[in-house]
This record gives C-alpha cells, sequence and structure tokens, in this order.
C-alpha cells in the first residue's frame, strides 16, 4: 500500500493556500472523495479544514484509527458532529473565517447548508477553480503513479489482441480486460467530479455500437447491458471487418490514465481506415502546437479546425446533434481534471507539469467509430507520452 509522503501533503496545501490569500478566502473546507485522497492521502469520511495559514486540521467521522494510519498530515482529530467544528477550530488558535471556501460543484445543498449553519457569519464561495487549479499541476511524484497506471493499460492492450476473435460479446471482452487490469492492480473505479458522471474502467464496445450515442459526456457511448447504465460494453457479438473500440482507463495507487486503440478482424473499410488515420494527423498536429502558455481554447479550436479541413465538420467528435465541444480532458485522481482542451477555455493557458488526455474520434452512424487517446504530460518543451502502447490500428 503506497502512502502519500507528508512532504507531498504539505506542498500541495502550502499552493492551495497561496492561492487562498490572494481570493481574500480565510479558508476552506473539502469533503470530496478526490479532494480528501489529494490534500491528506487518504479518503476516510471527515472535514478537512484548511486555513489561510498554518496547519490543515483533518476532522475525522470514520474511521479516524484508518485516517491516523494513511494520512500524513499533523492535525488529524476525531468528530462527531460538524456542530463542534467551531470549538474544535478555536482550540487551535484559529479565528471563525468571514470568507469561507466550499466544494460547491459537487457538494450537496444538505451538506452545505449544514456547515453553513455552523459557520453563520461566513460568507460561503466556490473553491473548486482554486482546488483545481492546485491538483493540475502533477508533482514527479504523481507523474510516476501515472505512468504505472500506462504499464497496466498496456498489458490491457496486449491482452486484447490475445483474446479478441469473431463471436465473442462485447461483454465478454470487458470482462477479460477488466480481469486483466484488476491482475495489475486496478481498485475498479474511476472517478469523475461532473454531477452523474459514472465510469466502469471505460468503453469497449465494436461495430454500429460503438457509434451509439448515450447521454454521457462523451463521443462515444455505446448501448451498454441495460437502460440503468447506458454505456459500454453490450451482449452485441464481434463481427469481422469491423471497428472494435478498446478505451480504457488504468487506475493504480489512486491516479488514472487513460487510452484508445482501435481493433478489428481481418479489416476496415476504406472510409474507416481513411479516418483512423486521420485522427492520428490531428494528434500530431496537438504535439505541433502545444506547449506551457498555449491556451486550452487555442488547442482546441486549432485542432477542431484541422479536423473540418480533413473533411470530418459531422462526425468529429461525435455524431451530429451528440458532438462533444472538447478533445482533450485533464487526467489524474479523477477523469475530468483540468485542463479541458475545449471550446472557450482562451483565458486559460496550458502550464509544466500538467496531464490531460487528448481524444481525437471520428463517428458514423451506421457504421462505427475509430480515433485515438493517449495521456501526455506538459513539460518545459511541449508535451510527452505517459501512454505508450502501439498506435497502429490493430488488425487480427
Amino acid at each position: 500500500m503506497r502512502i502519500t509522503p507528508a512532504q507531498e501533503l504539505r506542498s500541495r496545501c502550502a499552493r492551495l493556500q497561496d492561492l487562498m490569500q490572494n481570493e481574500g478566502f480565510d479558508a476552506i473546507i473539502m469533503v470530496q472523495n478526490a479532494d480528501l485522497f489529494y490534500f491528506t492521502g487518504t479518503i476516510q469520511q471527515g472535514i478537512l479544514y484548511v486555513p489561510a495559514t498554518g496547519d490543515p486540521l483533518y476532522f475525522v467521522r470514520k474511521d479516524f484509527g484508518r485516517a491516523r494510519m494513511e494520512s500524513g498530515l499533523k492535525e488529524i482529530l476525531p468528530l462527531k458532529s460538524p456542530k463542534d467544528l467551531p470549538g474544535l477550530i478555536q482550540g487551535y488558535g484559529l479565528t471563525a473565517p468571514q470568507k469561507l471556501g466550499m466544494e460547491l460543484d459537487v457538494l450537496s445543498v444538505d451538506l452545505f447548508q449544514r456547515i453553513s449553519k455552523v459557520f453563520p457569519q461566513a460568507t460561503t464561495s466556490n473553491a473548486t477553480d482554486l482546488i483545481r487549479r492546485v491538483r493540475a499541476i502533477k508533482s514527479p511524484y504523481e507523474i510516476s503513479i501515472i505512468k504505472d497506471c500506462a504499464l497496466q493499460i498496456d498489458r490491457v492492450h496486449q491482452r486484447a489482441k490475445e483474446v479478441i476473435k469473431v463471436g465473442m460479446t462485447e461483454l465478454e471482452l470487458a470482462a477479460e480486460l477488466e480481469y486483466c487490469a484488476r491482475r495489475e492492480g486496478h481498485p475498479g473505479v474511476i472517478r469523475m467530479r461532473s454531477y452523474n458522471g459514472e465510469l466502469f474502467y471505460g468503453q469497449i464496445t465494436s461495430g454500429t455500437d460503438s457509434a451509439a450515442p448515450a447521454y454521457c459526456d462523451t463521443p462515444l457511448g455505446g448501448m451498454g447491458l441495460t437502460p440503468a447504465v447506458g454505456q459500454g460494453a453490450s451482449y452485441r457479438s464481434i463481427r469481422a471487418n469491423e471497428p472494435i473500440i478498446v478505451d480504457f482507463c488504468g487506475a493504480f495507487d489512486g491516479y488514472l490514465a487513460d487510452q484508445t486503440r482501435v481493433f478489428c478482424i481481418g479489416g476496415l473499410p476504406e472510409k474507416l481506415h481513411r479516418a483512423y488515420d486521420d485522427m492520428i494527423r490531428i494528434e500530431n498536429r496537438l504535439k505541433e502546437i502545444a506547449k506551457p502558455g498555449v491556451s486550452w481554447g487555442a488547442i482546441y479550436d486549432n485542432c477542431h479546425q484541422y479536423a473540418c479541413e480533413l473533411g470530418y465538420q459531422e462526425s468529429f467528435m461525435g455524431n451530429p446533434g451528440a458532438q462533444v465541444s472538447f478533445i482533450g480532458h485533464g487526467v489524474g485522481i479523477e477523469i475530468d481534471e483540468y485542463p479541458f482542451i475545449a471550446r472557450g477555455f482562451h483565458d486559460r493557458v496550458l502550464e509544466t507539469g500538467m496531464v490531460f488526455a487528448f481524444e481525437p474520434k471520428a463517428v458514423f452512424a451506421g457504421l462505427g467509430a475509430v480515433g485515438i487517446e493517449n495521456t501526455f504530460r506538459v513539460t518545459d518543451d511541449g508535451i510527452k507520452h505517459i501512454t505508450f502502447s502501439s498506435e497502429e490500428l490493430v488488425i487480427l
């Protein structure tokens, strides 16, 4: 079991406190699992209180013993009720906050109201942007874990080449690949920040189902097994001469990496084969232009325009009416972190240490989908691959 080093936690808190002081926050409260893990090293149920200066205070309801074992924070205390917070905070010489930040993008209204009543003097503001900005810059420690995720995904990729055959169902293929990932340390959980965002390992789809739209904010959906989930692998049998999409999210020690590869048995129709080659061209365009200081929106505009020039205006990143307005997304503890390579983000720029997945895909209703996805890290002189499986179309 890998324990987040105490120095990592101190550095993360210090960077958050710098932003808090610039924005005038007296304190930030966090309760969401991904944020707790990032700033405490554990997800034991409780409340993390980060003052603008001084040590963070981690108040734990369940399980206090595990929190003490798993977290490198200095101040970890048991908590019976949020009502006790003012007294506990005062005991550390801290005054009641006047401007209090919370994760208003993910916090339930009920819990927000309960905490707000505890600090009636405070003006509450959304601290999510500050938290996400800190989390967007990965340390060498974090990148080393994400590289472990990439190793896991490559083993899944190799296993796919061994097991794919005509007649097996998408579900059977998904089960084989999920089993492989579990043996390599995948915990079976993919965290997403977006409301109702759900993902189970990834999306394994084939043929016309690979072009089926779904409710989720992704270019590919898949029919799934039931309307209760409505995405991903179905009972459809895999056939020759059609695309087989393995869009797989590796997970290891709390972090994620994302990769998509396309397989087929016998070959693909010319239209799909050409589209696959063109998606590689769009990825190569990304590699030419993505550098620190370039805006997320500018990268999106450039690559989207290139896709249109190649003839994919109606099929790029989804079917007409179901196209998404992004080509890439940050990856870390959650699958939808900063940065967003998306329409409109011209006021945000790439920074050294950011990690993101880029996924140009072409979708044709009634025919299928193709595309490529890799996870990259931003360095001082451009972007470098983290995922590394061969990008060649796999023809079995």
